[in-house]
């Protein structure tokens, strides 16, 4: 059945492969068109989506319209992820793909965005020929500039990270067409340098987004028809803006309330969360209103102290479990989902079976699995030495994914017989008779189409289930508290 999160842990793919390249919402059109076509995909989390529709909204002020045909494009652009060696060669083997637009059309550019742009900068150019232009995720403004630039016959770069840039002047430009669910950046950066990631590197310090603009945007896509934000942020837990004139101070919890008064037709979804910063004001801001999904994800990564410590988490296993705690308490059943890392410098078979036993207290609806893949320039390549053989590290990685499989369907077992509301966000994709949607808690749910809308709230109930999914039909609409 379908669960596009575990396919995307196991598989490594972008969150949403379809939606590479999509046309645009058709309601938004290129200002002043200069006749000019721009073609973009985008890989890894999902603030690379959200920073693909601040790219098309830059571009389209410029004149240009995105077309989903990579072969009439002036421009294509790969906004890339380099969070895993792995991710980085699938962008360099997809490159090889547009070879063929080159030699037809001389003058198109081909630009990479986003993280490994920031991580390899000019050495991009010298690796990858076809490259014309390198642009990191703060210097997306600059890509009228940098195109000209190219356009002139000279390789373009600006990949200046900044303390200051959020984009939050810009409106995005949505990047499918009738979406339902849209993400919302509300802050940029990160500050924990955990010693195994690039993102410090790649997208620099923190800084938040002005608490209203983001309201705003929320309220604006309301109007426009989407049920569904998520806000998003490296570590969404440590929002904080201030109000410069005023000097009011909005806080995580504060913000998720602004955002939960838009409107109670309107679902409200929140990644990441830091278990360091998950306070318990947030859980009871969550608790307080309807809308404000059920479901938090909460990595840990492992379940030993001391690798933990070696990863530079800042929290000991007994203070995650007492974040579980607090969240199992303030909001029952509440959905958890988490990351794990397996075979980290060092770990050793104890320390493995370590995570194995913090899984099975948590019991986690699903996980995003990975083993170790040392990056260039982190803390860990400079300090550890990544002594845990491959076979190890996929031996260790196949028994959290099998334990996490076993959970998953616990989790959903007892689901069967109750009615969930449900917010159906698209056609299935294994058939065209049923509906795709959520319930609050981020579980799969399947069921029959019958008269019912992409973006209403439907009352299902529960029959069947499968680890990753949940089956039943619709009872009714769904009542709005």
């Amino acid at each position: 059945m379908e669960n596009p999160t575990l396919d995307f842990l196991k598989q490594n793919k972008p969150l949403d492969e379809s939606r590479q390249g999509e046309t645009l919402d058709m309601k938004r059109e290129a200002k002043d068109p200069n006749g000019k076509k721009f073609y973009i995909e985008s890989y890894g989390c999902q603030m690379n989506f959200s920073d693909s529709e601040i790219v098309a909204s830059v571009l389209m002020d410029e004149g240009f319209d995105l077309t989903k045909n990579h072969e009439e494009a002036d421009l294509i652009l790969l906004n890339t992820c380099a969070i895993r060696d792995n991710a980085e060669q699938r962008v360099r083997a997809r490159l090889k793909n547009f070879t063929p637009n080159k030699k037809a059309n001389p003058s198109m550019q081909l630009g990479i965005l986003g993280c490994m742009a920031e991580r390899l900068k000019e050495k991009l150019l010298e690796e990858e020929k076809l490259i014309d232009i390198v642009c990191g995720p703060d210097a997306y403004r600059d890509l009228p500039r940098l195109v000209a630039e190219a356009e002139s016959g000279r390789k373009a770069v600006n990949v200046f990270l900044s303390r200051e840039e959020t984009y939050a002047d810009i409106s995005p430009v949505k990047l499918t067409k009738g979406g339902i669910t849209a993400f919302v950046s509300i802050m940029r950066g990160c500050n924990n340098m955990c010693s195994f990631c690039v993102v410090p590197f790649t997208r620099g310090r923190e800084r938040s987004r002005n608490a209203y603009s983001i309201q705003a945007e929320c309220r604006q896509l309301f109007d426009e028809g989407y049920r569904e934000v998520t806000l998003l942020g490296q570590n969404v837990d440590s929002y904080s803006w201030t109000n410069s004139e005023t000097e009011e101070n909005v806080s995580f919890a504060q913000l998720l309330e602004l955002v939960a008064q838009v409107n109670p037709l309107l679902r409200v979804r929140f990644s990441t969360s830091h278990p360091k910063d998950m306070v318990d004001e947030v859980l009871h801001t969550m608790a307080k209103y309807e809308n404000i999904c059920n479901y938090i994800h909460l990595p840990v990564q492992s379940g030993s102290t001391r690798v933990l410590d070696l990863m530079n988490r800042t929290y000991s296993r007994e203070w995650y479990m007492d974040r579980i705690e607090a969240i199992n308490r303030i909001i029952p059943n509440c959905g958890i989902s988490s990351d794990f890392i397996t075979g980290f410098c060092t770990e050793t078979e104890e320390e493995h079976q370590e995570t194995l036993s913090l899984m099975e207290l948590v019991k986690y609806d699903f996980a995003y699995m990975y083993y170790y893949s040392e990056r260039p320039g982190t803390l860990a390549e400079r300090k550890y030495e990544d002594d845990i053989p491959l076979e190890t590290k996929k031996r260790r990685l196949k028994e959290i994914i099998d334990l996490q499989q076993v959970h998953s369907l616990a989790k959903n077992e007892p689901e069967i017989g109750k009615t969930l509301k449900v917010l159906v966000e698209k056609v299935s994709r294994r058939s065209d008779e049923d509906f795709y949607g959520r319930s609050s808690e981020n579980r799969v749910v399947i069921f029959p189409r019958q008269n019912y809308r992409i973006g209403d709230y439907v009352n299902v109930k529960i029959e069947r289930c499968t680890s990753s999914s949940l089956i039943g039909h619709a009872v009714g609409p769904a009542e709005i508290v």
